[in-house]
């Protein structure tokens, strides 16, 4: 079943690239369990693929990043997506308590807009221990859709109307829009793309710290209030890792790219295995989202085009300013 659904998300990228396959498998899945439901026989295998899957291809996401490519872009760009994807992750959240959300929304639409869409999203899932996990995401997943898809059109037409240079149009599009399809659709068409997605993956590498940081942050929190801890249960009574392996094989991934003793044959193969490997592990997620809850609430939206407008505009300003 997550096949099916790998190949049809697959099909539907090749028509509108901007909705990558990972989106448009979790989007899959939120509608067969709505349409048609998902028998018993069925979840054990969603269950794996949801899981165990998507630590494989968080971990493997960490080959296509080369540390010195980053480095090359200078301290310019490096200040400018250190800058707006640490705002965004920290004020996020506050405004969406603020706004009545819950703190797992909060925190997944803040992963979502600040680092790198659906694999942020996701890693951030499945370390942390958020009571409305799946209704968390499907908002989190849907906001990333949403406004990345209006930045393919946004972005280029205003960088036309303020004038920016090729090279600032490139820091910005990959220091502001969510997923790296997107921002590759941007740069294509702009004639940006190697410095847009350079940039943006800068921004993926910060995937590791932040989520472990928070995933520490949680554990603490737990301890401090003896809260019963879901992922030790999940574990089997064992005490969970202070750093999740799978972001610990993300950073070891990084670490090897970054050697660049990987073949040229691996690191041009290990795109299109990863967005495979992800949307399978999405759309078993998304067969657990009941899109009746998600639909009633405007408030996820509201929030994420709140997140989205500071980290462009922060963005925005550094570009302006250093660049």
């Amino acid at each position: 079943m997550a096949a099916v659904a790998v190949v049809f998300a697959t099909l539907v990228n090749r028509l509108v690239p901007a909705l990558t396959p990972a989106v448009v498998a979790v989007v899959a899945g939120a509608a067969v369990a709505s349409v048609a439901g998902v028998g018993e026989r069925l979840r054990p295998g969603l269950a794996f693929v949801s899981r165990r899957v998507l630590r494989v291809a968080i971990a493997l996401l960490g080959l296509q990043i080369a540390v010195p490519q980053v480095l090359a872009l200078g301290w310019q760009s490096l200040a400018v997506v250190a800058v707006a994807t640490g705002v965004t992750f920290a004020v996020t959240p506050p405004i969406g308590r603020r706004l009545g959300l819950s703190r797992g929304t909060s925190l997944l639409i803040a992963t979502g807009v600040a680092i790198c869409g659906a694999a942020a999203i996701a890693a951030m899932r499945e370390s942390t221990d958020l009571p409305d996990e799946d209704e968390a995401a499907a908002s989190a997943l849907g906001v990333v859709v949403l406004y990345g898809t209006a930045a393919i059109a946004l972005i280029p037409l205003l960088a036309n109307l303020m004038d920016l240079s090729p090279a600032q149009l490139g820091m910005w599009t990959g220091a502001a829009v969510h997923e790296v399809a997107q921002v590759a659709a941007i740069g294509a068409a702009s004639g940006v793309l190697a410095t847009a997605v350079t940039v943006k993956l800068g921004r993926v590498v910060l995937l590791a710290p932040i989520v472990a940081l928070t995933a520490c942050r949680e554990r603490s929190a737990r301890i401090a209030t003896r809260t019963p801890d879901r992922g030790r249960r999940r574990q089997g009574g064992r005490r969970p890792p202070v750093v999740p392996l799978f972001v610990a094989a993300f950073l070891a991934m990084v670490a090897v790219r970054s050697t660049g003793l990987v073949p040229a044959a691996v690191t041009d193969t290990v795109p299109a295995v990863t967005n495979v490997l992800m949307a399978a592990a999405l759309f078993g997620l998304g067969t657990g989202i009941d899109v009746r809850r998600l639909v009633r609430g405007g408030r996820a939206a509201l929030l994420g085009g709140i997140a989205t407008a500071i980290i462009a505009a922060t963005s925005l300003a550094g570009v302006s300013f250093l660049v």
